[in-house]
């Protein structure tokens, strides 16, 4: 009778264990990061009895979690997928939205200060048009502020983003290297694996994974270790590694991520991928920095080519135009780790060469070597780096200066700073130089048939510019100017003379003469503005193949493009992740209809035994009553 009470008790207390792990499935069914439990049953050891063996029951010799590693690992790697294109999704919109919107971008603005130019040049006497041009003109560097200060905003966010993404992995570090703690203890204690430690730990590391790209090993004690970046180690048993949030080397409201190691900090901006971090870093280095650039190169060659055509025409009091639009140099920074006290100066040499780019001058000990930041390209110079002789590359002029010890390094940000510096510093609408500086006109008593073409200006910096010349022809293929020298003349060939270019055609007679003077008071001439007005059409940039407009242009559709492919990666991530989620639930979520089915049939099985255990009460009363007779 004792075999029967053990053997049915040992059921009950086996079917009750299993009922209770069945109700734990029920009640975590939607629990983020946990997998179902499954009792694994087993029959307990018999014991001889007379001639057979009998046996002693059951027990429940493990409770396992379904969990599949592979489908884990893809369900982890999708979720680092997924977060960073849609970190980038979300932010490359943005600028998307900014750069191309008729209201925010520069496109209208732009087009709206070059009408008001050939306005003015339809009808340059006019003080109201002029005015209107000032209005023009301010408008413009003022969106060209705006949209570098939005540029700067989004900037700034990205920065507290990831600060705020690295406290995020600090936290979950910490808290995994705590769960490693206590599943090494739980394993050490009874051989049994922690399953609700283990559902926690994964759930901690899936969203560590959102944050950022991570790898994983075991080791023999159950617990993680966990690698980020290049294989750094942000967790390793229960010691966990911490990053932080540093000022970059040559700007401290730059932020960059650094990992705090054994060996001492170590900066990771460029190993570091996947998830929201990883998105934050691509996006401000692939969409964020080229887009100030580009409008900072925008703004650069706007304003240098507009100052270069003014200068060279008279306003209406007869002076010679001088800037329309100023715009800073490119910014030096230094390193943070400079030990030297070298310096430069630079400036933009040649538009047709510009590119807006940043770069690192650095010096060996020996000379200087120039960097281009995005491509880590060394970019060939040209000259010494003296004041008479500046370093030359990529359009930029460089002057170095000081004693820079070996390793010291400067950055030269060409056109990121540019946007923002832009200012229209014409005031007095007659100070716009809409006339062209020089006229020419032949003498009423010529006698040949030569012609003269009006002049153009070649160096306006010449002092002879608004002397007036006297060209007049000594023989029927020579001339003279103002009575000295005898030049041969060839028809149409141009003729330069005090800072003006002119060409005479035809066949002038001994004695003919042509003047080159100063233009003052043509109030009506429009030459200059002419010029001024064609500008956003001409080409200046990438070797004088592209306009202003067309830079512009390739910015907008250069981020509209990328934010599209950004988007069509997102929609593919989602489905992707969508897949292993319903692959890794398939196996370890918990389903409801199968776990009340799993209910009844425990239930059924724990009520049999107890009418074993009833049975064999029975049986012991019925023994008892008849040893009392």
């Amino acid at each position: 009778m004792v075999d029967i009470l053990s053997t049915s008790l040992s059921g009950m207390q086996a079917f009750q264990r299993a009922l209770a792990m069945t109700s734990h499935n029920i009640a975590n069914a939607n629990t983020p990061g946990y997998n179902r439990q499954v009792a694994s049953f087993s029959t307990r050891v018999g014991f001889g009895a007379d001639n057979v063996f009998i046996g002693s029951g059951t027990q429940i010799s493990n409770i396992k979690r379904i969990y599949d590693v592979m489908l884990g690992e893809q369900l982890r790697t999708s979720t680092t997928g997924q977060a960073r294109f849609g970190t980038l999704n979300t932010m490359a919109g943005r600028i998307d939205s900014l750069l191309a919107d008729t209201d925010t971008g520069l496109n209208t603005s732009m087009q709206s200060f070059f009408n008001s130019m050939q306005d003015v040049a339809n009808d340059p006497a006019s003080i109201p048009g002029r005015q209107a041009l000032l209005g023009e003109a301010t408008g413009i560097a003022s969106r060209f502020a705006a949209l570098d200060q939005r540029l700067d905003d989004l900037d700034s966010e990205v920065s507290q983003r990831l600060s705020q993404s690295v406290d995020d992995i600090n936290r979950l570090a910490s808290s995994i290297a705590e769960v490693n703690d206590r599943i090494a203890l739980a394993n050490g204690r009874n051989g049994q694996q922690p399953n609700d430690l283990l559902d926690q730990r994964d759930h901690l590391v899936r969203q560590l994974s959102e944050q950022i790209s991570v790898s994983t090993t075991l080791q023999d004690d159950g617990a993680m270790n966990v690698f980020i970046g290049s294989g750094q180690t942000l967790v390793i048993g229960t010691d966990a590694r911490r990053l932080s949030v540093l000022g970059s080397e040559f700007d401290p409201t730059r932020t960059t991520i650094t990992y705090e190691g054994t060996g001492g900090a170590t900066r990771l901006d460029t190993s570091l991928t996947g998830g929201n971090m990883g998105g934050l870093l691509e996006f401000r280095a692939s969409i964020l920095d080229p887009s100030r650039q580009a409008l900072g190169q925008s703004a650069v060659a706007f304003a240098q080519q507009l100052n270069e055509q003014h200068a060279a025409g008279m306003d209406l009091r007869g002076n010679l135009g001088g800037d329309f639009f100023s715009v800073a140099s490119p910014t030096i920074l230094f390193s943070s780790n400079n030990s030297g006290t070298g310096a430069a100066s630079a400036d933009i040499s040649d538009l047709t060469q510009f590119t807006g780019a940043d770069y690192v001058l650095e010096f060996d000990g020996a000379a200087y070597e120039l960097r281009r930041v995005d491509t880590n390209q060394v970019i060939g110079m040209s000259g010494t780096g003296t004041a008479l002789d500046p370093f030359v590359a990529d359009g930029i002029s460089i002057t170095v200066s000081g004693a820079p010890a070996a390793g010291d390094s400067l950055l030269i940000r060409s056109g990121q700073d540019a946007a923002n510096s832009l200012r229209s510093v014409i005031t007095d609408p007659q100070s716009i130089a809409m006339a062209a500086p020089t006229r020419s006109q032949a003498s009423l008593a010529n006698i040949g048939s030569g012609s003269i073409s009006a002049s153009t200006i070649v160096d306006v910096s010449d002092p002879a510019l608004l002397t007036s010349t006297v060209i007049e022809f000594t023989t029927p293929n020579t001339y003279s100017i103002n009575g000295a020298g005898a030049f041969a003349y060839i028809a149409g060939d141009p003729i330069v003379v005090s800072g003006s270019s002119v060409n005479i055609s035809g066949a002038p007679s001994v004695g003919d003469q042509f003047t080159i003077e100063a233009n003052f008071g043509a109030s009506g001439d429009n030459g200059n503005g002419l010029l001024l007005a064609g500008i956003q059409s001409v080409g200046i940039l990438d070797g004088g193949t592209i306009s202003i407009n067309e830079n512009y242009g390739r910015l907008v559709s250069s981020v509209g493009g990328t934010t599209r492919q950004i988007q069509a990666n997102l929609d593919a991530q989602n489905a992707v992740l969508a897949s292993a989620e319903d692959a890794y639930l398939s196996t370890s979520g918990v389903n409801l209809d199968e776990e009340a089915a799993n209910l009844i049939r425990l239930q059924q099985a724990y009520q049999a035994s107890a009418q074993v255990l009833g049975v064999a009460n029975t049986l012991f009363d019925s023994l008892l009553n008849a040893t009392r007779r």
